[in-house]
Parts: structure tokens; sequence; C-alpha cells
């Protein structure tokens, strides 16, 4: 059995193991899905099977669900409250679909750290309504866009689910919350590593206690977490390790393009022009019978953005190879069931 915080609470009032299960049939008799999400998140919790099954994102592949030992769920949530110093007592806001693994560990984190936490739809702006300080939150990057009119009323909030932007990053300098960006997936628990992106910004990612990194041969990301998986898990991120604690993320190793014999990481690229792209964007490879494949950049967008093209050319930060060849506009993205871009179906949108 999974132990409760003494000092856990759920919408404002305390519950312990053997109450939570007339509050997760409460959920679920809700008309609101996210509460019936919650509910039935509660029932797998307290129930005597010792895994929880969760749902990957689908991002970077096919969804699938995997299996979670509870206890490594409960050591993760240790690891991130000694990390951002979180202490009993502390307010945090839900705000994220507990369907998917960040969702459930936002629960986890409070019921193992004994933080009061408060739910909310979780909407595109989770902060409309909000009028009360919290101490923790997470969210994905376009809630923090919608929520930085009052992202004062958090003290530490953690972003994922995708990369924030340069010019959302540039927005948080003007708030006094302290930002982190995630790196993580479902198979370790939502974060292994966080990197400060307000106030005094880092370069790279600072992992979590109990985490040791190396990478392989393809230098991909390698994470032993005992604590959190039998084995260890190999990434296809591409990395630059610092040292022991610290790396750098560079970009995914499945996603490069290989353009007349020239390895190309779309990240690398994408972080250089998210200088003069404001909108929503990514580069990617097509096929191409003299390159093999050709660097093009899509962008969401009814219109053309003016003298873009000159941009480009222009960029100095950008060798020749890494110019796309072709720019392409879409009115709207095909999004995975989490938000984040996927590319591979709005690509093929463009009927190539």
């Amino acid at each position: 059995m999974v132990k409760i915080h003494p000092d856990f609470k759920f919408n404002g009032v305390h519950y312990n193991y053997k109450e939570l299960h007339k509050v997760a049939q409460d959920l679920l008799k809700t008309n609101q899905p996210f509460e019936k999400e919650i509910g039935l998140f509660f029932n797998s919790w307290i129930s005597s099977n010792p895994m929880i099954e969760v749902s990957t994102s689908g991002s970077t592949g096919t969804p699938k669900k995997i299996l979670l030992k509870k206890e490594s769920m409960v050591n993760s949530a240790l690891a991130t409250g000694d990390f951002l110093g979180l202490k009993p007592k502390n307010k945090a806001l839900h705000c994220l679909p507990t369907k998917f693994i960040a969702g459930k560990m936002m629960l986890v984190r409070a019921m193992v750290l004994g933080l009061e936490i408060d739910c909310v739809s979780p909407g595109s702006n989770p902060l409309s309504k909000i009028e009360s300080n919290y101490d923790f939150c997470a969210m994905i990057p376009l809630q923090v866009i919608n929520s930085l009119g009052k992202l004062n009323l958090i003290t530490k909030l953690i972003v994922g689910g995708a990369k924030p932007s340069n010019q959302l990053i540039d927005k948080i300098q003007k708030t006094k919350v302290d930002v982190y960006e995630t790196y993580g997936m479902t198979e370790t628990i939502t974060h292994i590593a966080l990197k400060k992106i307000s106030k005094s910004k880092e370069d790279y990612f600072t992992i979590l206690p109990y985490i040791s990194i190396t990478k392989d041969n393809r230098n991909c990301l390698v994470i032993s977490a005992p604590e959190l998986q039998d084995k260890p898990v190999v990434t296809n991120d591409i990395v630059e390790i610092i040292n022991d604690k610290q790396f750098k993320w560079l970009g995914r190793f499945d996603s490069i393009i290989n353009s007349g014999g020239v390895k190309l990481i779309p990240e690398e690229i994408e972080q250089t022009l998210a200088k003069v792209i404001a909108k929503p964007f990514f580069v990617a490879g097509i096929l191409d019978d003299i390159l093999g494949q050709k660097l093009v950049l899509v962008i969401e967008s009814d219109d053309k953005i003016s003298d873009l093209e000159f941009k480009i050319v222009e960029n100095k930060s950008l060798s020749k190879f890494q110019k796309p060849k072709q720019i392409f506009y879409l009115p709207k993205f095909t999004l995975t069931e989490n938000g984040k871009i996927n590319r591979k179906s709005t690509i093929a949108l463009l009927n190539l």
C-alpha cells in the first residue's frame, strides 16, 4: 500500500488512503471529463495492483500503453520535491490532463510530498479564474503563453510537453516566477532533468537526484535511473554532456535530415529561425531527386511572412546547408492528443 502524506489536501480537504476511494467515486459521477480522469487515477492508485497503466504522447512515434511501478512514481515525486525544495503544506495547482503521465505525477507529488493541491480544467488558460497564490504548478507552453498576465501568482513553475519558444522565454523574464523547462518522457516518469529559463537562465539541463547519464555511439543520451526503471533508458536525443550532472540537448537522432550527404539537426536550425519567426513552425526533410532529402520550412499561417526569405538568406548563424530550400504555409497544423505538433501528419497535408 502506497502511503498518503498526512498533510495532503485535495481541493482544500484532507484525505487519507481509505478516504480516497469515496473521493474517486464522487469524481466519477461528475459531468466534468477532467474530474472523471482524476477519479479513475485515484481508483488505480489505491488499488492492490503495484503498477499503473499510462499512455505515451505519440509525439515521436505511435502512442502506446506502458506499465509503471507505483513505487517508481513515488521515487520520481521525491526527487522533484528534493530538487525544487517543495515542502509539506505547499500549495500546488493541477491544470494538466490526468490522462497523461505529467498530470498523474502532479497528483502523486501532492500525495507523497504532502502538498495542498487544487484542480482546475486543463484548458489553454488555466489561471483565468484563479486569484490565489500557489507555490508550484506544471504547464505546457500554450498554457504559459495565455497565463502571462497572472503568472506571478505562481512561485515555481515547470514547463513541459513541448519546447518553450524563444519569444515565450523572453516574456517569462518579465515575471517574478522561477520557471524550469523539463526534460523527460513517459518511460522516465516525466522529467529526469530541469533547466531554469527565468531570471538567471541556464544553458544546460541539470539531472535530478539518483540519476546518472552517459551517451551511446550515436551521441544519444542514456539514462540510468534505478529508482525509476530496472534498465537504463536509451533515448534518441542527441546531447552534449557537460559533466556528470548536466547536459545540453541538441536534437532528435530520428529526425536528422541527410541532405546531399550533410546531416542536419532540425532542432538546431529551428532554434536559430525562432529569432525571426513568431508563428508556429518546424523544418523537415522531404524527398528530393538530387539531394535525397531537401530541407523545407513549414509555417502555420494563412499569409506569407514578408521579407522572411531575405532574413533567412542573410542569417549568418545558419550555414548554407541549414537554410531551407523551400517555405510552405499551412492554415493549421495537426497536433497530437496532448498538444504537440504532429510533424508527420502535418507534412502529409502538403500533398507533396
